[in-house]
C-alpha cells in the first residue's frame, strides 16, 4: 500500500503530507490526510500497536520502536524518490543505491521478521537495523535484481529511474555494458552473504538463515524475468507447488 501510494497514486503534495504523519506517528494526524491516505495510515498504526501488545505480553517492550524506525525509514525513501520522480533527476549510483535499497522494503522486512522468533532480544534488533553485511547484500539483491528485469516496463509509465540508467549516465556506458556491471554485485552480494554464513560472529545462525531466505526469495522472482509482477505463469506454479499440491512426506 505504502509503495503505490507513492508510486502511482498520491501527488507530490499528498505525498509530503503523509510523510510528515508517518514521522509524528500519531492518530491525530489522520485528519490532516486525504481520506485515500487515511486507510493506510491508519492500517500502519493499527498493526504495529497490535504488534506491540502481543510483545508486551512477552516481556519484549522495546520491539516495536524498531520497527517504526524501520517504517518511517522506508516512508522517508519513497519521498525522497517521489521527488525524484517529480523533478526528472538522475541521481549518483551511490546516492540512488542509498535511497532505493530502503525504500524497497526488505529492511522493514527483515527486521520485523526477527518478531516473532523466541531467541530475539534487543541486541538482535540493534544489529539488524544497523544493516550488517548478509542484510545489506539481500537488500542489494533485491534492488539490483528487481531493476534488471523489470526497468523496461517500469519506464513505460512515469516511474523514478533504476540502477541501470543511473550506471548508464554516471560511467557513460551502453544498457548492456550496465547491466553486465550490475550483475558483477549481485555475485558479490552472494559472496558476501556466504561469508557471513561461514563465519558467524554477532548472531546465531537462525538469525543469519533469516537474511539469505529473503536473498532466496529474490533469486526466484527476479532471476530470468519478473514473476511477481507477471504472476500468472512461473509465480502461480510455484504457489500451487507450494500450498496445493503439497508432496507427502
Amino acid at each position: 500500500m505504502i509503495d503505490d501510494l507513492y508510486d502511482a497514486y498520491g501527488t507530490i503534495e499528498e505525498l509530503e503530507l503523509f510523510t510528515n504523519a508517518i514521522d509524528r506517528w500519531d492518530i491525530r494526524c489522520l485528519v490532516d490526510l486525504p481520506k485515500y491516505m487515511q486507510l493506510c495510515y491508519k492500517a500502519i498504526l493499527d498493526v504495529c500497536e497490535e504488534i506491540d501488545q502481543e510483545m508486551r505480553k512477552q516481556g519484549k517492550v522495546y520491539c516495536i520502536k524498531y520497527v517504526a524506525k524501520e517504517i518511517k525509514r522506508l516512508v522517508q525513501a519513497q519521498m525522497v524518490e517521489a521527488r525524484w520522480c517529480h523533478s526528472n533527476h538522475v541521481p549518483t549510483v551511490e546516492e540512488y543505491m542509498r535511497v532505493r535499497t530502503t525504500s524497497s522494503g526488505y529492511p522493514m522486512l527483515i527486521t520485523s521478521s526477527f518478531l516473532g522468533m523466541e531467541d530475539t532480544t534487543e541486541e538482535i534488533l540493534l544489529w539488524a537495523t544497523t544493516e550488517p553485511v548478509i542484510i545489506a547484500a539481500s537488500i542489494l539483491l533485491l534492488r539490483i535484481m528487481d531493476d534488471i528485469v523489470g526497468d523496461e516496463f517500469e519506464q513505460e509509465r512515469q516511474h523514478v529511474v533504476s540502477s541501470i540508467q543511473c550506471y548508464m549516465k554516471e560511467h557513460k556506458i551502453s544498457r548492456k555494458c550496465a547491466i553486465e556491471e550490475l550483475r558483477k554485485l549481485v555475485e558479490n552480494a552472494w559472496k558476501d552473504i556466504n561469508d557471513a554464513c561461514l563465519a558467524p560472529t554477532q548472531v546465531s545462525m537462525k538469525f543469519l538463515m533469516r537474511a539469505v531466505n529473503f536473498a532466496r526469495v529474490i533469486d526466484v522472482l527476479y532471476k530470468d524475468e519478473d514473476i511477481y509482477t507477471n504472476a500468472e505463469g512461473i509465480m502461480k506454479d510455484h504457489i500451487e507447488a507450494l500450498l496445493v499440491k503439497k508432496m507427502s512426506v
